[in-house]
């Protein structure tokens, strides 16, 4: 069954049009745990409680059954289920066969990887929060449980309908540290935080749910107060303070607080075991637990383990992997590593449209075919995200020729070169400029705001291209943002001599 949901290619800006968006998404089920859940609904000698753990495997399939049970028009004035048993008992099991019926069911290979990524990072946070806090609250273990599952929910139906958003998220706020604010105001209008509190409010998820995004919002100096008390190494030095402030321990010590320990230890892990972010939090349990920092360590190491032999797939990162890993070592963001070089076949296409750049006469019937060579070319080189502008000397203006890998109205992009220094210096004679992680404060604040905004990199390479010693275009290329493989780099050089050689051949036959 495919995925029907039709996303608008402009994400929403405002907390109103991402719910009522991100209801709309319907997520999909892998295929062997919906057959087996089906299966264990039609099998008369099984019970809620087998079914709920068999619905366990599939995460969007407890979000489905929570969200159902909770919709108002189920549960009237009733508390919201805690639990998918409580869940699966006031929906009884025809409705729940219905119900997943209208859910789409895929191979699991074919679900998107960045949607496979969080869901696997809820069951880390399930695994965290029973091995770390069920036992000790027996009477409590559903709560904890699912609460933890489905803390980080409301990212799953946003992981499918715009991943890259995601993904970019995670790029500039935990692997580069950019002021996370900043960047979700440019990236969705919204806080993050805010808008998993809105949808799972509107999803009537678990009270321990929302408590949690009540607390990161609303109840910060409470929490920094306690992570205070937290970094005291003497353990009964913190439980003289603790028990000096009464109300602040009854805060801390709610049972609800588990879902949000278990989510924030799992989240931060995806980074790497040695980072502030992770050690803040493992403080924070140990607290909570009245223990040493060290036994909260060995033991989410060993629950990272124990969640790794049951959750960890192919081509997704879980952090029981880094645990062999020396220890300062962290997980880079796919896009802070060099993409692969091009394949012999991209290279052997290259040569060929560079050859055929070189050709005399020139093969080409008019700026436009060159331009369309010229960017084939760099594509076959490795290059992903190209702009190649003309200029246009009686106006002044560099005017978009072709582009590939940008959106659309980058297309009618003109930039007014007396207006910007750079680049005056880049169309005064033919030269190159990369733009480096070392360099990038520098010359990204100098570059027009329209390129800026659509080459938010640290690695760009900016290319003027002279025929006759006039420039005559301007070449910007890059990799997806991804740091520059060396032999497209050299590929990319050779390419734009290959051009120039082009337009110096079109433009003497021209004349």
């Amino acid at each position: 069954m495919p995925i029907e949901t039709k996303v608008p290619t402009q994400a929403p800006r405002t907390l109103e049009a991402w719910v009522k968006l991100l209801e709309s998404v319907r997520i999909p089920v892998p295929k062997h745990s919906y057959d087996r859940v089906m299966a264990a609904i039609h099998d008369s000698r099984r019970s809620l409680r087998d079914i709920a753990e068999l619905m366990q495997d599939s995460p969007a399939l407890v979000l489905s059954v929570m969200r159902e049970a909770n919709h108002p028009t189920n549960a009237s004035l009733a508390e919201p289920a805690e639990s998918l048993e409580v869940a699966l008992n006031r929906l009884g099991l025809e409705r729940s066969e219905q119900l997943l019926k209208r859910l789409p069911a895929l191979p699991v290979e074919e679900i998107p990887p960045v949607l496979c990524q969080f869901q696997m990072i809820s069951q880390h946070a399930a695994q965290q929060a029973s091995g770390l806090f069920a036992s000790r609250l027996a009477r409590l273990w559903q709560e904890i449980h699912w609460g933890s599952l489905l803390f980080l929910s409301p990212l799953w139906p946003l992981a499918l309908a715009y991943p890259k958003l995601l993904d970019t998220w995670e790029l500039r706020v935990i692997h580069k540290g950019e002021d996370a604010a900043h960047v979700e105001e440019e990236l969705f209008g919204v806080r993050i935080m805010a808008l998993c509190q809105t949808m799972a409010e509107y999803w009537r998820l678990p009270q321990w749910v929302t408590q949690g995004y009540r607390l990161l919002l609303e109840e910060r100096e409470q929490l920094a107060q306690v992570l205070n008390i937290a970094r005291d190494e003497d353990l009964l030095s913190q439980q003289h303070r603790m028990d000096a402030e009464p109300g602040l321990r009854r805060w801390f010590n709610q049972p609800a607080n588990t879902v949000l320990l278990a989510n924030n230890l799992a989240l931060a892990a995806q980074v790497g075991w040695d980072n502030p972010h992770l050690l803040r939090w493992q403080l924070l349990t140990a607290l909570y637990l009245q223990t040493s920092l060290e036994d909260v360590q060995q033991q989410v190491h060993q629950q990272a383990a124990a969640s790794a032999r049951r959750h960890a797939r192919h081509a997704l990162f879980h952090p029981a992997e880094a645990l062999i890993w020396p220890w300062h070592q962290r997980r880079p963001h796919p896009d802070m590593l060099a993409p692969p070089p091009p394949s012999s076949d991209d290279l052997a296409r290259w040569r060929t449209l560079c050859q055929h750049l070189l050709a005399q006469p020139s093969p080409f019937t008019n700026a436009v075919h060159l331009a369309t060579q010229a960017q084939e070319a760099l594509l076959a080189c490795g290059m992903q995200r190209i702009m190649l502008l003309s200029l246009d000397k009686a106006s002044d203006y560099l005017r978009v020729q072709q582009i590939a890998g940008l959106p659309k109205e980058a297309g009618a992009l003109a930039l007014q070169v007396s207006q910007n220094k750079l680049l005056q210096k880049l169309l005064s004679q033919a030269g190159q400029l990369r733009i480096t992680p070392e360099n990038h404060s520098q010359f990204s604040a100098l570059l027009p705001a329209p390129l800026r905004t659509l080459f938010r990199s640290e690695h760009v390479l900016l290319r003027s291209l002279a025929a006759n010693d006039q420039v005559l275009m301007l070449l910007v290329a890059d990799q997806g943002c991804r740091p520059l493989a060396d032999i497209s780099v050299q590929a990319f050089g050779k390419t734009a001599q290959c051009i120039e050689r082009a337009l110096s051949v079109f433009t003497n036959r021209k004349g």
